[in-house]
Order: C-alpha cells, then sequence, then structure tokens
C-alpha cells in the first residue's frame, strides 16, 4: 500500500537502516526525508513544517528542542521513541493514513474509535463474507463486548459495581455477562479496601 505524494510529508531522524527501509516501504510515494542524527538535518528544512516527524532517541529530552523548530503543534504527529517504537510507529502512521483516506494533512480524516472500528470491521466482515460466514451480528458483538468489560473490569481493579457504573450496565446484567463471556475476575486488595470504606 502506498501513500501519494501530496498526502503528508515525513521527517525521519534514526541511524537504523531497518527503520529507514521500513518508512520506505510503507510510505513508497511520500515525501521522506531521513536523516541520521538531529545534528545532521539540513539548515533549509525548517522553513518546510513536516505532517510528521519520527524521532530515534533514547531519552527523548534533547531530541524535543532539536525538532520544535520543524513541528507545527497544530499539524505535525511527533514520534520520539526507541527503534522498537519506530518499527511500530511506521505500521500505525500507515493504518492511520489509510483508515482516513487522504493522510494526516486531510481535512476529510476520521481518527475517531468509531472510524477505526468501521475500517477493521470492514476488512473482517469482506474476509468473513468471502467464507460464506453467518451470524456476523452476534460474534462481532460478543468479541467487542469481551474485551470491553475485561478492561472497565481492570480500569476499577475488579469492582464489579464500578465497573458496572462505567458501561452503563446494570450489576446484575454485568455479572451476567461475565458468566456468559467467561470473563476472569479479580479483585485487588485496594479496591476491596476502598468497597469495605464506602
Amino acid at each position: 500500500m502506498s501513500v501519494p505524494s501530496s498526502v503528508f510529508t515525513i521527517l525521519l531522524i534514526t541511524a537504523d537502516a531497518d527503520v529507514q527501509a521500513q518508512f520506505k516501504h510503507a510510505f513508497k510515494d511520500a515525501a521522506i526525508t531521513i536523516v541520521r542524527d538531529t545534528a545532521s538535518v539540513p539548515k533549509d528544512l525548517s522553513k518546510h513544517p513536516f505532517d510528521a516527524v519520527v524521532v530515534e532517541s533514547r531519552s527523548g529530552r534533547e531530541e524535543v528542542g532539536a525538532v520544535s523548530r520543524y513541528i507545527d503543534p497544530a499539524h505535525t504527529l511527533v514520534i520520539i521513541g526507541s527503534r522498537a517504537v519506530l518499527r511500530r510507529s511506521a505500521r500505525m502512521m500507515q493504518l492511520m493514513s489509510h483508515q482516513s483516506g487522504n493522510g494526516f494533512a486531510g481535512k476529510g480524516r476520521d481518527l475517531s474509535l468509531e472510524g477505526y472500528l468501521e475500517s477493521k470491521m470492514g476488512d473482517f466482515v469482506k474476509g468473513m463474507r468471502n467464507g460464506s460466514a453467518r451470524n456476523l451480528h452476534p460474534m462481532l458483538i460478543s468479541a467487542v463486548e469481551r474485551p470491553l468489560i475485561a478492561s472497565a473490569l481492570r480500569e476499577t481493579q475488579g469492582n464489579q459495581i464500578q465497573a458496572a457504573e462505567l458501561l452503563g450496565l446494570n450489576r446484575n446484567t454485568l455479572r451476567k455477562k461475565i458468566t456468559e463471556l467467561h470473563i476472569p475476575v479479580k479483585r485487588t486488595r485496594m479496591s476491596m479496601r476502598s468497597s469495605r470504606s464506602v
């Protein structure tokens, strides 16, 4: 998948040849400027605002100051991290630009949870249709419901009353869903103490 060159520009600052190759492959037609470190960024680039600035860093502090002249806070995606972070960010940025249909600079981008789910479910539904699957609605609802409830329980340290309130469910309904979906429930000592003091 390639991104049209008019869509967005990326400044990639890393000495890692694998990361450079990954970005070049992911964004074949995008305008990517690659430099080895912040000291070797050409001075004339400061007049060119980038849509995304991706920087390899161990500490992150000195790199923020060094790249600040290339950043328009209202329009620039900034990723500063280790080589492992940069490898993951190439794929993430590729998915975001594919989902929005017109890249980071596009006005019509939809980076909402609903837009993300629509893009992911579209691929899933297409794949399931090709496999002649049926009853997708209950299958997808269950697939979304289980991690949602598990996340709410983690957030509330296993407190089912608080999780039910967070989810907008009746406590008994939540308990029924926990049983039906086989969600393990662990209460932490902190949440047990706070529920006793209430």
